[in-house]
């Protein structure tokens, strides 16, 4: 069984126990959260297609941890105008684990 869901602006695809990076999430370590923005449930057979969401169809998950991503370097230049700049960033994500999926 596996759903679509769409969190933060982003669509995700969520099976039993799988774990999803997605953007940070102030929440505690261990806390539940239910998600449903649910757009598509198919349990292998049966596949419900929501306009734009499924009705009854959540997707419980807890929240593993937070962390920042690696860094991703912009380099500004414009050529004989003595200009250049280096700019770092670094995203913020966190883990959540998929615990159960009603639909």
């Amino acid at each position: 069984m596996y759903a679509l869901f769409e969190y933060k602006g982003k669509q995700y695809k969520a099976e039993k126990d799988a774990l999803i990076q997605v953007d940070k999430i102030d929440a505690e370590k261990g806390s539940k959260i239910d998600i449903d923005s649910v757009l598509l449930v198919s349990d292998g057979d049966n596949v419900k297609v929501g306009a734009p969401y499924v009705n009854g169809a959540k997707v419980k998950v807890v929240v593993e941890d937070s962390f920042r991503d690696k860094k991703v370097l912009v380099f500004k230049y414009k050529s004989k105008k003595d200009y250049h700049r280096l700019i770092g960033h670094r995203q913020h994500y966190t883990n959540v684990r998929v615990e159960e999926i009603i639909g």
